[in-house]
């Protein structure tokens, strides 16, 4: 059956147009990430080890998480055991409006499902494999799966136990009390191209993040700042936020005391009706 003229430069405008569309839909996360950036609101992210939940848990944690005005879900870990991954990030998108970005251990934790991936680059290590071998595997699968990739200076700080991403990348962590180190390091790491920068203290650190450290490493980039790893208290939240944290990531806390989350939302949007 044949197509006129007319009728194909209709077709193919229609068609344009959806590829448009999605790939405007595919590219949300970092706008909005920039944009909270400029105007200086401060966010929450939820990590979610999905070795670590149940559908049960996992359905109490996004009705709190939808409560708290949480900003993202990062889902993803250095060490996953279980084959839940997947089924994870199916669960959240079916069940959640809250974007789900991937924060992968591996270069096999991608998914077409979720919104968009931290395309990390473990920039504090010597470890060749977790600055660009693990990424060189992840590309064709990232580009298959048409998803968001938001370039991601990762920076290992000591949170005063060894982690289970510092055992797993071999990576010695930035001593906390190094914060020169750390604004070098998340100086390169802008200069060559990244969009934001990640401070982590590890998961169930025992310290957080220093204030100071943060400060300085704020003071010396322009491109967001993420904060996580042992932000156990509305209170420590609320300090990595006035040092300069422009997100926040909690996770490991929340698997015991899921209720702690609104009062940790509560204490990181406070500071935007401060900034506003």
């Amino acid at each position: 059956m044949g197509i006129s003229g007319k009728n194909f430069v209709c077709f193919l405008g229609r068609e344009i147009g959806r590829f448009a569309a999605i790939a405007i839909y595919r590219c949300i996360i970092a706008p909005m990430l920039y944009h909270q950036f400029k105007s200086s609101h401060k966010q929450l992210a939820v990590l979610i080890d999905p070795d670590q939940h149940t559908e049960e848990s996992l359905a109490q944690l996004l009705h709190l998480a939808q409560n708290a005005h949480t900003d993202f879900f990062f889902v993803g870990g250095s060490l996953l055991l279980e084959d839940r991954f997947e089924k994870a990030i199916t669960y959240i998108k079916e069940h959640s409006k809250i974007p789900v970005i991937i924060f992968p251990g591996n270069s096999y934790q991608v998914s077409a499902k979720a919104d968009a991936i931290l395309f990390l680059s473990l920039i504090s290590g010597r470890n060749p494999e977790y600055l660009i071998g693990q990424q060189v595997i992840a590309a064709p699968l990232i580009k298959e799966a048409n998803i968001e990739t938001i370039p991601t200076g990762y920076l290992l700080i000591d949170g005063g136990r060894i982690s289970t991403t510092s055992y797993i990348t071999q990576t010695v962590p930035i001593p906390n009390d190094k914060p020169d180190i750390a604004v070098a390091t998340a100086l390169a790491g802008e200069m060559l191209g990244m969009k934001l920068i990640y401070l982590e203290a590890g998961s169930g650190a025992v310290n957080s993040v220093a204030a100071e450290m943060i400060k300085a490493v704020k003071k010396n980039i322009s491109v967001p700042l993420i904060v996580g790893g042992g932000i156990r208290s509305a209170e420590k939240a609320e300090e990595c936020c006035k040092a300069g944290a422009d997100i926040i990531v909690v996770g490991n806390i929340l698997e015991k005391e899921p209720d702690l989350l609104m009062e940790i939302s509560l204490a990181v949007h406070s500071n935007n009706k401060v900034n506003e």
